[in-house]
């Protein structure tokens, strides 16, 4: 740990990419870019694969499968970081992962490939929340704001070659080397990161203490994950049948929102669904603005393709300038010490703003590349809120709960996204798919006023005194 040599020297933290912290960073950020790959991918290459294996039926599940397993392996991921360390849990999630797409890239059926979807998941979840502790055990909190910055980054490059290159390959070798071609690009990651795996913070650092707590109980955690990994699920399946089957799929829904209600807050520290004064608000906040940005992300491409006649490939365009906005965020708030709740309001209320710039695609006479400047402006603030959150959540975590929280934050982005994506499918299907308009319209404002919402408790993230 670099420390100042004499009492009057300027403290200067150490450079992610300096003798300390050159081989985690490249080795971490290699992984992160590989998940961000396959997410940006899989999307492009799936009509091929539901042509190949005969899946369109199970062409959503292919989603589901993987965030729902990735939920669940959040959790387990987060106790075993606490209890044992974040080395196992990484090298079990990248061992997962890189089964999983050697596994999809070998699927002959269409049921074998939603399983390799789900190995995927588990990997990918249990990878993420181990990095996460990873970077506040072996990093300094004045280096974590760069770090998350350029965690932020590593999406960029899979998010503009991501689809082009996957459709390319899918169009050439076929779409089975777009998960092949993953899978060697693991080991020079695992080699640069042994030595963060292996040691951790400075030696004179007080070793983690144990967890204790209702969260640290690895039987009751891991049922409470289940739940409600299981119980959104079923919540999604049956809103998705309101329209086609309305009792039936009501019941679903409501027999999926009591078991959700019963797991959800045991995963998340008390007060948290209450938006409670420090931590619960800072992990809930994740949430609100996964929540509202990702919904809207979702459902820009069928605004655009089926409203203004884009093709694909132009809406595909317009979607990754708010990947762009993101790194720029990002960048901006690792450049100095900020108020964190202050720029996490700011954040949400960026990513509000950007919300309903985008329903200036509708006015008659406005070009539908509207959305792009607006989508920077909602990316710009996701990139400043969300990395704030982080920051703040670790700062404000125990060093025996660093897990256990990096979990939280993980279940309630995921969770938020895969409910207000699915409510925005069921908001679709009612008012019906000759009327994108005016369904686009509805999900927007019911997103903008989650972000305002997030706008309006922010200011909780404090702790009080």
């Amino acid at each position: 740990m670099t420390v100042p040599k004499t009492p009057d020297a300027a403290y200067e933290p150490p450079r992610i990419f300096g003798p300390e912290y050159r081989t985690a960073s490249l080795g971490i950020l290699l992984v992160v870019t590989l998940i961000a790959f396959e997410g940006m991918s899989v999307s492009t290459v799936m009509p091929a694969v539901s042509k190949d294996l005969h899946a369109l039926d199970l062409y959503g599940m292919s989603f589901s499968a993987f965030l729902i397993a990735g939920l669940l392996a959040n959790v387990v991921a987060g106790l075993w970081s606490d209890r044992r360390g974040h080395a196992v849990p990484f090298l079990l999630g990248v061992g997962l992962f890189t089964a999983g797409m050697a596994l999809a890239g070998a699927a002959v059926t269409k049921e074998l490939f939603i399983v390799a979807r789900a190995v995927q998941g588990l990997g990918g979840g249990a990878v993420i929340v181990a990095i996460y502790v990873m970077i506040a055990r072996v990093y300094v909190p004045a280096t974590r704001p760069r770090i998350f910055a350029a965690l932020s980054a590593a999406w960029v490059l899979p998010a503009l070659v991501g689809p082009g290159l996957s459709g390319l390959i899918a169009q050439t070798a076929g779409w089975r080397w777009v998960f092949y071609g993953i899978v060697p690009l693991v080991v020079p990651a695992l080699v640069m990161l042994l030595p963060a795996l292996r040691g951790g913070k400075d030696p004179a650092v007080p070793a983690v203490p144990a967890p204790t707590g209702p969260r640290s109980r690895p039987l009751t955690m891991t049922l409470a994950a289940v739940a409600t990994a299981g119980g959104a699920g079923v919540l999604l399946y049956g809103t998705d049948r309101l329209h086609q089957t309305p009792l039936p799929g009501a019941v679903a829904a409501v027999a999926g929102l009591v078991v959700l209600g019963a797991g959800l807050p045991r995963l998340l520290p008390p007060r948290a669904l209450r938006f409670g004064h420090g931590l619960p608000t800072t992990l809930m906040m994740r949430g609100v603005l996964a929540s509202a940005f990702f919904a809207v992300n979702s459902f820009i491409p069928l605004l655009l393709t089926k409203v203004q006649g884009f093709s694909v490939g132009e809406a595909g365009i317009a979607l990754t300038t708010g990947a762009l906005g993101w790194t720029g965020g990002s960048y901006l708030q690792s450049r100095r010490t900020y108020d964190r709740p202050l720029l996490v309001r700011i954040g949400a209320a960026a990513v509000t703003a950007g919300i309903l710039l985008t329903l200036l695609a509708l006015v008659p006479g406005v070009s539908g590349w509207i959305v792009a400047p607006a989508w920077i402006v909602a990316g710009l603030g996701m990139g400043i809120g969300t990395t704030s959150v982080n920051i703040t959540a670790m700062r404000q975590s125990p060093d025996a709960e660093q897990g256990a929280n990096s979990a939280a934050l993980q279940v309630v982005d995921t969770l938020g996204s895969a409910l207000t994506i699915g409510f925005g499918g069921v908001i679709v299907n009612l008012i019906g798919h000759d009327d994108i308009g005016t369904g686009y319209v509805t999900i927007a404002a019911l997103m903008a006023a989650i972000g305002l919402f997030g706008v309006a408790v922010a200011g909780r993230m404090r702790e009080l005194t």
